[in-house]
């Protein structure tokens, strides 16, 4: 397996960064993670201009174009011949001079085998809540302290996730988003003190195919009410919440926008992949 590592590619086992570096020293850096599909970088062009938005936000200059670095994905994946994969890259805060001040960041993209399935099923999961809100959360950083500090408590409660709250007032997941589903069929994801997902993009964006979705404030109440709530990501795309801190939602099974939703998306990744291969 092959890295890139600062302008050039560098077998995985000898890819080594300075302790000096800022995501050792402050765990300062942001990233961005994505999958390819049958050889294809799906939604490449969202996740590389998000990259480049966080590292605006937190003050790191990118080395590369997102036309430079299609082109250097493109040229990782055909070296390592794996055609299903998730892609992490990672800006980091560079070699610090007194381990504080960011200096030139060091640029990383590293390819994982990883194979998702077609299966339209959604799985559920159950998940606890927490009040917190991440430091930053207009950007995708690598600081992820609170939701692994809190994987011990998820696991002691046997949940699959936890649910980031402040007040009362939802934000996300340490790695989702959430939605909503009302009532009356209006499907909500919180506004503000949340990362812009990019599968929550594609939710989003069915707006204008007959689905009533938008952004707004989702309350815990909000979420005991709901007649569906679930989750969004790129590894996960849709999955479907059926419990939140040991109490049901809805009727404990997965809601019929919940499945359509994810059946959608895996059909639009296909015909993005088969457009693209075009």
């Amino acid at each position: 397996m092959y890295v890139f590592l600062n302008h050039r590619f560098i077998a995985q086992e000898k890819a080594m960064l300075h302790i000096s570096d800022l995501a050792i020293q402050r765990g300062y850096g942001v990233f961005d993670f994505f999958r390819l599909r049958e050889g294809v970088l799906l939604y490449a062009e969202d996740h590389l201009q998000r990259l480049i938005q966080s590292a605006k936000f937190m003050h790191l200059e990118c080395p590369y174009t997102a036309n430079d670095m299609q082109q250097i994905l493109r040229q990782l994946v055909q070296t390592n011949g794996i055609p299903n994969a998730g892609i992490r890259i990672i800006l980091t805060g560079g070699y610090s001079p007194d381990a504080y001040e960011p200096t030139t960041p060091n640029f990383l993209i590293v390819q994982s085998p990883l194979q998702i399935d077609d299966n339209t099923e959604p799985k559920k999961v159950n998940i606890i809540t927490h009040e917190f809100v991440r430091d930053l959360p207009e950007a995708k950083t690598i600081n992820y302290s609170m939701g692994i500090w809190l994987l011990k408590k998820i696991k002691e409660q046997h949940a699959h996730d936890v649910l980031y709250h402040q007040n009362g007032i939802v934000s996300e997941f340490p790695r989702s988003n959430i939605f909503i589903v009302t009532e009356n069929d209006e499907i909500i994801t919180p506004a503000t003190n949340a990362l812009k997902g990019i599968t929550r993009k594609r939710v989003l964006e069915l707006s204008c195919k007959g689905y009533d979705v938008k952004e707004g404030t989702v309350t815990l109440h909000d979420i005991a009410q709901a007649k569906e709530v679930f989750l969004t990501s790129s590894t996960k795309r849709i999955q479907a919440v059926v419990e939140i801190d040991g109490k049901r939602i809805g009727d404990g099974q997965t809601g019929d926008t919940t499945r359509q939703l994810l059946a959608h998306l895996i059909c639009k990744e296909k015909e993005y992949a088969m457009a693209t291969f075009a």
